[in-house]
């Protein structure tokens, strides 16, 4: 089932469904469309709220929440609102289940399979201390490859295992495009790198281009990558900036 066939019915059971134009999308407003009214009393069509948490997911969140009031969106309300398809399902709780991790950074020793938390976030190289006492030796694996470490240590980026590819770089390099419909239907990539601390985020397509860092808290323009003030001294945050939209963060841009 692709998004054109995500159309709602009265007889949809166990979603409220309504009449009225979106809150998410304010160009959503046809009155013959039927839409969702979701618990925190927000008005969305299925496609829209889709895209809406797939772009929390990206964001590395493990709770939805609406753009609008900022209140949240139970997994399942989300599921049956949006009517998320299996692959959709799929992905989206293979994400929830990832972002938790994240949030916890707990892995299993590829070496005995116990759970390890990493206490120095920015070194990849972790040690296990059941490896190194079964074995009579120091063992180190790779936080990111989840194999024996090889290669100079501390390091942030990767091992020297093959394949053991920052994912985060790929998914900069790898990202689609979209048009930004609030922003003068400004084109750029759809995941961006915050410039000053790395993390990274996807663009709702709702709301304007400046955006916050939830690790860091720190703001920048989503279209030029530059600090928010810097961005606004030549532009608004729904006008194109005067600097070129910035490409894909195929290299480290953090400031």
């Amino acid at each position: 089932m692709d998004g054109k066939l995500k159309k709602l019915t009265l007889s949809d059971k166990d979603i409220k469904v309504v009449k009225k134009p979106s809150d998410l999308d304010e160009y959503d407003n046809d009155p013959g469309v039927l839409r969702v009214e979701l618990s925190c009393g927000h008005v969305a069509d299925p496609m829209t709220l889709t895209d809406c948490c797939k772009a929390q997911l990206l964001k590395g969140e493990t709770v939805f929440k609406c753009p609008v009031c900022d209140k949240d969106w139970p997994y399942d309300e989300v599921r049956k609102s949006a009517k998320l398809t299996i692959n959709e399902r799929i992905g989206f709780e293979d994400l929830l289940g990832i972002n938790a991790a994240k949030k916890l950074d707990i892995k299993d020793c590829p070496g005995c399979g116990t759970f390890i938390e990493r206490v120095h976030t920015s070194n990849l190289s972790v040690k296990c201390l059941i490896c190194t006492k079964r074995t009579g030796k120091i063992y180190h694996f790779c936080w990111q490859c989840l194999r024996e470490w090889k290669g100079p240590q501390p390091s942030a980026d990767q091992c020297e295992n093959v394949g053991c590819a920052s994912k985060d770089q790929e998914l900069l390099k790898d990202c689609s495009v979209v048009t930004l419909k609030y922003i003068q239907n400004a084109q750029c990539p759809a995941i961006r790198a915050c410039p000053f601390c790395g993390v990274l985020i996807a663009h709702s397509n709702v709301g304007c281009k400046i955006m916050t860092c939830q690790k860091c808290h720190k703001e920048f323009c989503f279209l030029c990558l530059k600090p928010a003030q810097e961005c606004l001294k030549t532009s608004t945050p729904y006008v194109l900036c005067t600097a070129e939209v910035a490409p894909k963060q195929i290299e480290d841009v953090r400031l």
